[in-house]
């Protein structure tokens, strides 16, 4: 059975991210509250990470079938931003 996940957007997963980090670094929430909105942080870190991994490996992708990989690499890694 396929599991019914909604669609990950990652710009409201950052802003929630952010909201969470404001909420805990005011000092007002309970301890059980601290740790749940840790917890859910965590959650949403990872998924970011994951969709930042899921698209540099996209750009990857894309950059090689045109044979602009290593260019690009170069540029990055030079500190230009890409073209």
């Amino acid at each position: 059975m396929a599991k019914n996940k909604k669609a990950f957007n990652f710009e409201q997963a950052l802003g929630d991210l952010e909201a969470l980090v404001t909420a805990m670094e005011s000092g007002e929430m309970s301890l059980e509250d601290s740790l749940a909105a840790f917890e859910s942080g965590i959650r949403l870190t990872r998924e970011c990470q994951e969709a930042l991994k899921q698209a540099e490996q996209k750009v990857q992708l894309l950059l090689s079938e045109t044979g602009e990989t290593a260019a690009f690499a170069l540029e990055l890694s030079e500190g230009d931003e890409p073209a």
